[in-house]
């Protein structure tokens, strides 16, 4: 038990770490400079009343998205902490069924317009997140695996992306929702939907491998209530998702990620790393 607890006390503190050199990387690339816009805007909304009700439509994507089993995905993720916003931006791919996904994850140009970061590769899988030059003094050709059950956020905006899967999970404790309209989403008519969700309520109802990252995330954030705006196409696919989080990190920041979901039924691919290829060193603060 002792060791067990001094082990996951050390994920934590990686875990920690490594979101605390997310948002010092980030901020730091951006300095003074204004804000930077987000991934995808949405098209003008109709008056068309939506069959059903909508907070079930909402509840049900991550459904509807494990019966599609896989699609490509684009995200952006916009922190603003002390006058400053940058945004991270990611593309990859995410098998629903299998709960595995991989994204490329962009950092910002510095403030004279050089690319200074290298892309992040991140795979996503039940319960552990593994990042690859991610540097905070890990070697470029060595993986980071987190364990997101012991993140504060959950995975939620450490790795400067949403999980797509969290993503849609979390909208399983949607409430007070509103459909707002008819619109289009990169060419395919959606309906969009407005509320909150809550994130312990979604940790209640998630699936596995996802559940205890979220019950994380319900303890680690500083409300549990989340906005967000969702868009679903006629047969209930989460196309488009906007969550906006606020968590309290040396100041509060305030993070709106958004998730571009298409390509359905694209194959994705995921592979581990080998044991010898994860980083066990120190990360820098």
């Amino acid at each position: 038990m002792v060791v067990h607890q001094h082990r996951r006390r050390r994920r934590r503190r990686a875990g920690e770490a490594v979101l605390a050199a997310c948002v010092a990387v980030t901020v730091a690339a951006l300095g003074g400079c204004g804000a930077a816009s987000g991934t995808v805007a949405g098209g003008g909304a109709g008056d068309a009343r939506p069959p059903g009700d909508p907070a079930a439509a909402v509840r049900g994507a991550a459904d509807a998205l494990a019966a599609t089993g896989s699609a490509r995905a684009r995200t952006a993720m916009e922190m603003a902490t002390g006058g400053t916003r940058v945004t991270i931006r990611g593309e990859g791919g995410v098998d629903f069924r299998k709960r595995m996904g991989q994204l490329l994850v962009m950092l910002p140009a510095d403030v004279k317009g050089q690319p200074e970061h290298r892309p992040i590769t991140e795979l996503l899988v039940p319960g552990a997140l593994y990042m690859k030059n991610r540097g905070a003094g890990v070697p470029d050709d060595k993986w980071v695996r987190l364990d997101t059950a012991a993140l504060p956020d959950g995975n939620l905006v450490t790795g400067g992306a949403t999980d797509p899967l969290a993503a849609a999970e979390l909208l399983r404790g949607a409430q007070e929702v509103t459909y707002v309209g008819e619109t289009d989403v990169a060419g395919t008519k959606v309906r969009h939907y407005r509320g909150t969700t809550d994130i312990g309520r979604a940790a209640q109802s998630a699936s596995a491998g996802v559940r205890e990252a979220l019950q994380a995330a319900a303890k680690g954030f500083s409300k549990d209530s989340v906005p967000f705006d969702a868009y679903l196409d006629e047969q209930g696919r989460l196309r488009k998702i906007r969550h906006r989080f606020t968590y309290v990190k040396n100041g509060v920041i305030d993070v709106s990620s958004t998730t571009l979901l298409y390509g359905f039924g694209t194959p994705v691919s995921v592979v581990l790393p080998a044991d010898g290829d994860i980083y066990a060193g120190k990360i820098a603060e």
